[in-house]
């Protein structure tokens, strides 16, 4: 046989052109596109859909420690598997530093959590939470060069906030490296002060989870964090904007040249902080950091996406059992919001979100839809042209898309491990109804077809931002 595989008369898209043509798959890559393509074991008709390059979801949470009692709802089985449905061909997670183990042991455990488990191709970006001499000098230098070559470090929570200092220090690493760093922009003592004052006033319910994370403090964390970059000359991935006063200090800073990156995700284009407003701890199901807003910062986001402030869309899913004790429902998060899990499913959800409310509505072209959702992920990352793109020589990752199918977002067709879907109910038109990770058909028609999970983890190369 000539090709493996052959898609047929589909609608190809990449993040420049659109063409209707045929597509030949060998050997698990794309060897040809073109007209009359023929001698294949296997032929898809794809006529009148769409044919994409498969999504590239770089901010998850999967099986990652979440505090003491508290369990993630998702494994990297269930985690991919769910991704593979939403049209996803990979997921990039990220692997927590502890601070008792080697940051090299804690990554070999997570790639023993991962193995033999993964429906989608899988890589790991760092978080570094103890960025001691140990760390700067030895271990990070040292993971960058086997292929870890992002990072993220937080302004925020118990036990991962760095002070300027650290960010500083962390940022020299990785200018020495060429390591990309990204960066969770909001003011952990603004957070502290406003939780406790809202808790002496007895407002700990879901809701003021929001009130204690205004917008001003994701907006001045965004500007401190994008002048520690400047001064220390890298490049910057500010990760889930969710506001215009974020948004314009990010694009401030590209318009004076500066190398800083922006993602926004789901939840702040159809969540507002009126959803955590749900009786009893319903309002629980939306918590998430930073909060959802208003329908103006929903509008902002949009803008973000189609003037190219925000080139990253992600779903930051963190998800966590609702009716759980190890999840949503832990004791503690019913004494105040505090305490509430903090995060969000949504890798299933993101691309037919985004889609529906993008490219059906006019909002956004398709071809922006591919960069968006792919082709920048994978340049941003490391993994380009090999993934993100559909080209001759590309990985077969491919999603195949109904434009005209519509359906209803629920729980039962997110096949993850939590039990509730915080975008229940929206209706959605654009449907993918193919997952193909190298060649390997994985989902189709809404369900699982591969006999084994065939995703892989995947080593990167430097960022090309």
């Amino acid at each position: 046989m000539t090709f493996d595989t052959i898609i047929r008369g589909g609608i190809i898209v990449t993040a420049a052109d659109t063409v209707q043509c045929d597509l030949g798959i060998r050997n698990g890559r794309i060897a040809a596109l073109g007209s009359g393509l023929s001698d294949a074991g296997t032929v898809i008709d794809a006529r009148g859909r769409y044919v994409l390059p498969g999504g590239i979801d770089s901010h998850v949470h999967i099986a990652q420690p979440s505090g003491p009692g508290i369990v993630m709802a998702d494994d990297f089985e269930s985690c991919t598997r769910s991704a593979a449905m939403g049209g996803n061909t990979m997921v990039l997670p990220f692997c927590l530093q502890e601070t008792d183990a080697p940051m090299r042991q804690t990554v070999n455990a997570y790639h023993r959590l991962a193995e033999g488990k993964c429906h989608v191709d899988v890589s790991f970006h760092l978080i570094i939470a103890n960025p001691d001499e140990q760390m700067l000098g030895q271990e990070l230098p040292a993971l960058v060069a086997d292929g870890y070559t992002s990072f993220k470090v937080f302004m925020t929570y118990d036990g991962l906030a760095l002070n300027d200092m650290q960010i500083l220090e962390t940022m020299a690493v990785a200018k020495e490296t060429g390591a990309l760093m990204m960066i969770h922009a909001e003011n952990y003592d603004m957070i502290r002060f406003l939780t406790a004052k809202l808790e002496k006033q007895g407002d700990t319910a879901p809701y003021f989870h929001g009130k204690s994370r205004p917008i001003p403090i994701e907006r001045e964390a965004t500007h401190r964090a994008i002048t520690l970059a400047e001064v220390s000359e890298v490049p910057l991935v500010v990760v889930h904007v969710s506001n215009r006063e974020a948004m314009e200090e990010i694009r401030r800073a590209q318009a004076k040249g500066l190398k800083i990156k922006a993602e926004t995700c789901p939840q702040y284009l159809v969540l507002t902080e009126e959803d955590m407003k749900g009786l009893n701890m319903e309002g629980a199901k939306y918590v998430c950091s930073p909060p959802p807003r208003d329908k103006a910062s929903q509008q902002a986001c949009w803008e973000g996406l189609k003037t190219g402030v925000f080139t990253l869309f992600s779903s930051d899913h963190c998800p966590f059992r609702y009716d759980d004790t190890q999840g949503k429902l832990a004791p503690k998060g019913r004494t105040s919001f505090r305490w509430v899990p903090n995060g969000i499913p949504g890798v299933a959800a993101r691309l037919p979100i985004l889609f529906s409310e993008g490219v059906s509505k006019g909002r956004i072209d398709i071809n922006t839809f591919v960069a968006v959702t792919a082709t920048n992920h994978a340049r941003t990352y490391g993994l380009y042209p090999r993934k993100g793109t559909i080209a001759v020589g590309s990985d077969a990752d491919i999603a195949i898309w109904d434009p005209k199918k519509t359906m209803t977002i629920s729980n039962a067709n997110q096949h993850h491990g939590a039990d509730y879907t915080p975008y229940e109910g929206i209706k959605v038109k654009g449907w993918p109804v193919l997952t193909m990770v190298r060649g390997n058909i994985v989902m189709k028609d809404g369900a699982l077809v591969a006999g084994r999970p065939v995703g892989a983890y995947q080593s990167r190369q430097l960022s090309r931002i």
